[in-house]
């Protein structure tokens, strides 16, 4: 009996073993169809909501073509006898050289911005509408309007420009901090020309820098697809809101691969107010160079087990210089919160206004200590830029600052001052002599630079010839580059 009751149960268990799949409930398609459905839903209103407030912005540049002709009289210009009989025709066919040679030439682009007033002003990148002679506006009901350029921000690449309308539809802007990585975003923009295209995704990162493509960077990073003619348009949660301005792709084909970065509309709100409040962007300044603190130098430097920065250089007659900082000198805390990084850092400080007081707690000697800094402006980086136009044309390159963050990327940890060459147009006579993205110009004619300001304006002062000395990785050389007149 034993035997029989032991083998009913296991044959119970089996029975049950085997109708245990039909006991499982099915999936149930139709929930999930409609949760897809739903999903679908909320984007399509999204894009109804904000897409009329996207605009297409398409900009004409105008600019001097110097074309080299070889003019097989030129060798007779100073013969005397030469002149005596040819000299009229000769400056005759001089002067129509000359203007054959300066041919005008047309450069278009395009990008996206955003509507954020019913009056007609826009967020964009500058990079859009930066040395544009004209920029035209398309609205989503295909009306155009001249814009103008109200302000812009190089060091964060945010523009604001205006059309002259009225009662236009209009974005509501988010709070791009309390925006977290995994979050569902929608890009729409006008990529390759193709109108108000809506494409979504996730909040891949926060807080990417380092990346080259501004002086305070703080992206958004995103796998919404952004292409070429996305950047200007805005990032947007599932709330309808904007969290951001899509600005640049990480690709090597020109197409998106799934990295797009976007500023974060916080950021370009402040830019926006203080453009429309004093028409220009101010930031606090402090006067230092410096780097994380790593565990070891910390330790060597008296402040073992403390996070924070290590200060390597002091400006002189800097903020920094007249609070008595010193280099060595590792900052722990501002105004009483810790510093995490170096980067983070000078973004605070920039958002600070000038004249305002920071607490700063220093390590030094292994002692703390506190050290009250008044923050002056901070020298826009658009001061020279009708130099910097003409003497860009004439060298065919886009240089930017030095900062810590572009040294260590490319490995110029000991070099405190210069400008990094980050673009090379392929006719250009530096691009003949191995200058490259990433090249480090020191020095122009012998006077060493110390920023893109001072970079272009010695090369506007100098005539047919310029001696650059740079370096390249380890290696440092000179080279001397023979232009045309100016």
């Amino acid at each position: 009996m034993k035997h029989r009751k032991a083998l009913s149960l296991v044959s119970v268990l089996a029975i049950i073993f085997m109708l245990s799949p039909f006991c499982i409930a099915a999936p149930d398609k139709k929930t999930d169809v409609e949760t897809l459905r739903n999903t679908g839903e909320v984007f399509a209103d999204i894009a109804d909501k904000v897409s009329p407030a996207v605009v297409f912005v398409s900009v004409k540049q105008e600019y001097t073509q110097n074309m080299q002709y070889w003019d097989p009289f030129e060798q007779f210009q100073n013969d005397e006898f030469f002149q005596k009989f040819f000299g009229p025709q000769l400056r005759q066919r001089q002067q129509q050289q000359k203007q054959q040679q300066e041919r005008k030439q047309v450069r278009r682009g395009q990008g996206s911005g955003f509507i954020i007033t019913s009056d007609g002003y826009i967020l964009t990148n500058n990079h859009v509408v930066k040395d544009a002679n004209e920029i035209i506006v398309k609205l989503s009901n295909d009306k155009e309007f001249p814009a103008k350029v109200i302000g812009t921000d190089p060091e964060t690449d945010v523009a604001v420009i205006k059309i002259d309308a009225k009662d236009l539809p209009t974005v509501e802007l988010g709070d791009s901090d309390k925006l977290r990585v995994g979050q569902w975003v929608l890009a729409i923009g006008n990529p390759f020309g193709l109108s108000h295209t809506v494409t979504a995704g996730i909040v891949s990162a926060k807080g990417r820098s380092q990346m080259g493509l501004a002086e305070f960077e703080d992206f958004i990073q995103t796998d919404a697809a952004i292409n070429f003619g996305n950047s200007g348009g805005p990032l947007i949660d599932i709330d309808g809101k904007v969290v951001g301005i899509n600005s640049a792709i990480f690709s090597q084909s020109g197409g998106s691969l799934g990295i797009g970065f976007a500023i974060p509309i916080n950021m370009a709100k402040n830019v926006y107010e203080q453009i429309i409040a004093d028409g220009k962007v101010t930031r606090g300044y402090i006067g230092i160079y410096g780097e994380d603190a790593t565990p070891e130098i910390a330790e060597m430097l008296g402040a073992k087990g403390h996070k924070g920065i290590v200060i390597d250089n002091v400006v002189k007659d800097s903020p920094a210089e007249k609070a008595e900082l010193l280099k060595g000198d590792i900052i722990i805390k501002k105004d009483g919160k810790d510093i995490d990084n170096w980067i983070n850092f000078r973004k605070d400080v920039a958002g600070i206004a000038p004249g305002k007081k920071i607490i700063l707690t220093i390590v030094r000697e292994s002692k703390e200590k506190d050290v009250d800094v008044v923050l002056a402006p901070r020298e826009s980086k658009a001061v020279a830029a009708e130099v910097k136009d003409k003497s860009a044309e004439k060298l065919g390159i886009t240089v930017q600052d030095l900062t810590p963050e572009l040294a260590q990327k490319f490995s110029y940890q000991d070099e405190k001052t210069g400008v990094i060459v980050t673009d090379v147009q392929d006719d250009s006579p530096l691009a003949d002599s191995g200058i490259v993205a990433g090249t480090l110009i020191i020095e122009v004619n012998r006077q060493k630079v110390k920023d893109a300001d001072e970079f272009w304006k010695q090369v506007d002062k100098a005539g047919d010839s310029i001696l650059l000395y740079i370096r390249q990785g380890e290696y440092s050389r000179y080279i001397a580059i023979k232009l045309g007149d100016k």
